[in-house]
């Protein structure tokens, strides 16, 4: 089978292309920066001529616009529309001619305008409190219009080896400041690139994808605020001479308000692809090891 994965050089476009070099599928990688074949998945046509001419039977969507505080610029919604919202429809109404597979990653940032204390559940409607997550929510619903088959994956708290993230800022941190305040009023899951690359590769690898079309959410298991990751990154880093102190949110005011508890609920993907979720911190001392072998 010929895949391909856009947005190639973001974390989990590096994560698939580690977790793919001994498959057996033929992975095609684009993006568009240097370094790597040029898509604009904007463009219809030039989606669906790439389709045509690399026979592409399942694509792996890594690509979007992931500046939430950028996204509320009015001068930029147009744009983060067009990635987030119009080039998944693109890819899907690509698949939809070829009868493919469209895998596309969405985020918890689709939730959050109603207080909640439970993990949130795929069928939960969506309420986005700012542009990321309405244009995450359009891409969703352009990919369930196009009638293709899907599997749309959301994920929480993205960190890894590459690009930036909030494991490597706070590697930085810990390492150069003397002290660091750190929020602990928002819960969530952090997410390891890589785990969730294997994730897709064995659903994709093994067609287990068949007769299973539908949304699915994945973070590592677990529960923990900023401060508490941040506590376990410098952990695992052995950088102890920063003095990390919670805070409260309202002391790094931000232009998209983010839900105090953010956690979701797994059980979905477990149950049917029969996915192994690492706990948090099992994972996140296996980035930090490689982040420093590195």
């Amino acid at each position: 089978m010929n895949i391909l994965v856009t947005g190639a050089n973001g974390q989990l476009g590096n994560e698939m292309q580690i977790v793919s070099r001994d498959s057996a599928d033929s992975y095609l990688f684009t993006d568009v920066c240097e370094g790597y074949e040029h898509l604009d998945i904007t463009d219809l046509g030039a989606v669906c001529a790439y389709v045509a001419a690399n026979h592409i039977e399942a694509i792996i969507n890594c690509a979007a616009w992931t500046n939430v505080d950028g996204a509320e610029d009015p001068a930029k919604f147009d744009l983060v529309e067009r990635l987030n919202a119009t080039a998944p429809g693109n890819l899907a109404i690509a698949m939809k001619e070829v009868g493919g597979l469209l895998v596309h990653i969405s985020t918890d940032y689709v939730f959050g305008r109603e207080p909640y204390n439970v993990p949130c559940r795929e069928d939960q409607t969506g309420t986005p409190t700012g542009v990321y997550g309405l244009t995450k929510l359009h891409g969703e619903q352009k990919i369930q219009a196009a009638g293709c088959n899907y599997v749309i994956i959301r994920t929480a708290w993205l960190y890894s080896e590459f690009g930036k993230n909030f494991c490597k800022t706070m590697l930085n941190l810990t390492a150069t400041k003397p002290e660091l305040k750190v929020v602990f009023d928002q819960v969530g899951t952090p997410t390891y690139a890589l785990d969730l690359a294997e994730a897709i590769y064995k659903i994709v690898g093994r067609r287990l994808y068949e007769g299973h079309s539908g949304i699915y959410h994945y973070s590592n298991e677990g529960v923990c605020s900023w401060y508490d990751f941040t506590k376990m990154i410098q952990h695992f880093s052995g950088q102890t001479d920063c003095r990390v102190m919670p805070c409260h949110s309202s002391e790094f005011p931000s232009p998209v308000r983010r839900p105090a508890y953010s956690v979701l609920d797994k059980t979905k993907i477990k149950e049917t692809f029969g996915v192994e979720v690492p706990y948090w911190t099992d994972s996140l001392k296996q980035c930090i090891g490689n982040v420093m072998n590195s």
